[in-house]
């Protein structure tokens, strides 16, 4: 029955609402008893856990380079230096370990920020390395892992 009411509305059949209501959720929580007049509420701790983030195949190509660089010393004018030293692309390769994508890539975020710090006349990071500092040079390589880290790669 199609009867109007004076707001407008069709009235609607309780029961069919409560059916369709079963049907999309069949097994509903049940409503909490009424609690006894002296009972407390009950104490649930809020914990709430840090959100867990990985690090992404860029920042942890760069982070393990650079650990590279730390630990095996950094070099200019050599790929790896017969001591085992390497330039900033060695130490890349090594912490790679093949050239992938997370190579590639962050090859591309270290070359993009030595350009940002250093000009944008370097078409290389070997060309790049060999031009400036160990100091200069290692405030690219932090940077760049930072925009890794924040960019989420």
């Amino acid at each position: 029955m199609n009867t109007r009411t004076q707001n407008g509305f069709t009235p609607v059949d309780q029961d069919l609402y409560a059916k369709a209501f079963q049907l999309l959720d069949p097994d509903p929580i049940p409503e909490p008893a009424a609690p006894a007049a002296l009972a407390a509420p009950a104490q649930v701790p809020l914990t709430t856990a840090a959100p867990v983030r990985l690090t992404g195949p860029v920042e942890k190509t760069l982070t393990d380079a650079l650990a590279f660089l730390d630990t095996h010393g950094w070099a200019r004018y050599s790929l790896v230096h017969p001591e085992g030293a390497r330039c900033s692309i060695g130490a890349l390769r090594a912490a790679a370990g093949a050239r992938n994508a997370a190579y590639r890539d962050a090859g591309n975020l270290l070359l993009d920020e030595a350009r940002r710090q250093h000009g944008k006349k370097w078409e290389t990071i070997p060309s790049w390395n060999d031009s400036h500092s160990g100091a200069q040079v290692r405030s690219v390589w932090e940077a760049a892992i930072r925009r890794a880290h924040h960019m989420n790669i």
